[in-house]
Order: structure tokens, then C-alpha cells, then sequence
């Protein structure tokens, strides 16, 4: 069973997981100060949600059969893989330095062909780190 999770960063400051998913009669959802900690309280609403389940006598899937995948906002994606530095992956991605600082703070959003272009630089960041050997 495949779980679509969306990470998004608040007007709060706060980060929130949620889904579409339902296991038994419950919700699955998550909230922290950080990605991690919104991750990480997601995937024990994930575990919850089976012992409900259980308690209540409903069929759900085992907890190895769950794959969660996580889909992040810009703002999102930026906290979890911090070690990005903003100015450069924007030069790297070709866009506006200026304007990728707004999207990562949710300031601004990218409009489709941006956000194609910033995932596509993503996506070469990940091959060419792949290859690396130390």
C-alpha cells in the first residue's frame, strides 16, 4: 500500500504531513517545528492508526506492506535538506536568486515551469551524487 503524504510549511512557522489515506476509520496526519518532527509524528499517526484498527477489530494493511512517500512545498523541501545552500541552488537551476530566497520561505510560490525546473535540478543533483566515489 502506497501512501501519498504532502509536507507543508504553515503560516505558523509550523510544518503539518497529511493524507489522503485513511487506515481503518482514522485520519493520518503529522505537526512539528521541523520537517523531521512533522515526518516523525506522520509515520506514528501511520502506526496508531493500526492499533486502532486492531483494538477495533477493523481490517487494515500490515505496517511492512505501507510505503510512505513524501511530497514536499518548496519552504518544506528547503528545511529538510537544509545542507542545500540557497544562492547557489538557484544559480545551479538558473532562477533568480532573489526570488528562490521567497520561495523558500513561502514568501512566494513557483509557478509550474519553475517548479519543473527546480525539480529537474534536483533531480541532476541526486545523479551526479550517485556517481560519486570517495
Amino acid at each position: 500500500m502506497t501512501v501519498n503524504a504532502i509536507i507543508e510549511k504553515g503560516n505558523d512557522g509550523l510544518f503539518a504531513v497529511r493524507s489522503e489515506t485513511v487506515i481503518g476509520r482514522t485520519c493520518l496526519c503529522g505537526f512539528g517545528d521541523s520537517v523531521e518532527d512533522a515526518k516523525e509524528d506522520f509515520l506514528m499517526s501511520v502506526d496508531e492508526a493500526i492499533e486502532d484498527s486492531d483494538e477495533q477489530k477493523l481490517s487494515h494493511p500490515n505496517r511492512a506492506d505501507i510505503n510512505v512517500v513524501f511530497t514536499y512545498d518548496l519552504p518544506s523541501f528547503f528545511n529538510y535538506f537544509d545542507m542545500f545552500n540557497t544562492s547557489k541552488f538557484a544559480s545551479y537551476a538558473g532562477i533568480n536568486e532573489s526570488k528562490m530566497r521567497q520561495y523558500k520561505s513561502g514568501i512566494s510560490y513557483p509557478g509550474e515551469k519553475t517548479t519543473k525546473k527546480i525539480l529537474s535540478a534536483v533531480r541532476q543533483i541526486a545523479a551526479e551524487l550517485s556517481t560519486v566515489m570517495l
